[in-house]
């Protein structure tokens, strides 16, 4: 028979983090940040909780990560500990530990519940290469459409999906865009299944008003956390629920 594994004790303590991808690392994937963030963990000696089973891995949910390619003031993961550490303790080490671009915001206690039940809406900059007038045309015909269906290829296929209905707000500012002229798309996102991204946006842009973007938009996320249905604020994932 074989021998059955050892059960490793529950987390004593839970820590939320938030983190940043800047600058050329904003182009790592999702596989690539866990498999950093691993390394990080190992070579700050934290305290990690572990998983039960044959293959014991270190107690990490990551939720609500941003498409590759994106930039991001915004990324949230929690972790379970071993011990009882000091949150500033966790920042600093991690920060030390982890590659310039991937910067470590802010590491709280975890409130309880479900960290990706908090991550209801995302905020987005998305800078483009189209003129402030042709985007705001553009804007103007996307949003008073009232279903713009795109499509995207996804791990079960080529999926069909309407972008417009996750849209709470879209707006579009001037910005300067090395020596050309370009436009900003200022964007509020509702999170929902299908999960709409910003680029999916653009290619609704492009349906509904022929808005091309080609393969110079620039995707920040600035935000993301609970949603104020009342005036479309985006709070603090970190914070305890009122």
């Amino acid at each position: 028979m074989r021998e059955q594994p050892e059960q490793q004790a529950p987390p004593v303590q839970r820590l939320r983090i938030r983190y940043a991808k800047r600058g050329r690392l904003r182009f790592s994937s999702h596989r690539d940040f866990s498999r950093a963030f691993e390394r990080a963990i190992f070579r700050a000696r934290i305290p990690m909780a572990y998983s039960s089973g044959f293959n014991p891995h270190p107690r990490i949910s990551y939720a609500g990560a941003a498409p590759t390619g994106s930039a991001s003031e915004a990324e949230y993961l929690e972790i379970g500990l071993a011990e009882v550490v000091d949150p500033a303790a966790i920042q600093a080490a991690l920060e030390g530990a982890l590659p310039d671009g991937l910067d470590v915001v802010a590491v709280v206690e975890s409130p309880g519940g479900a960290l990706a039940d908090r991550l209801q809406a995302s905020h987005w900059w998305v800078d483009i290469p189209a003129s402030v007038e042709a985007a705001q045309a553009a804007v103007q015909t996307f949003l008073a459409t009232e279903s713009v269906l795109v499509q995207r290829m996804t791990k079960k296929g080529l999926r069909e999906f309407d972008c417009r209905s996750a849209v709470l707000s879209l707006t579009v500012v001037p910005v300067a865009r090395e020596s050309r002229s370009g436009s900003r798309l200022d964007l509020v996102l509702r999170h929902a299944v299908p999960a709409v991204r910003p680029d999916d946006v653009l290619s609704g842009l492009a349906a509904v008003a022929s808005l091309e973007s080609g393969d110079h938009a620039l995707l920040t996320r600035l935000a993301q956390g609970p949603l104020d249905e009342a005036t479309g604020e985006i709070g603090d994932p970190l914070t305890a629920p009122e």
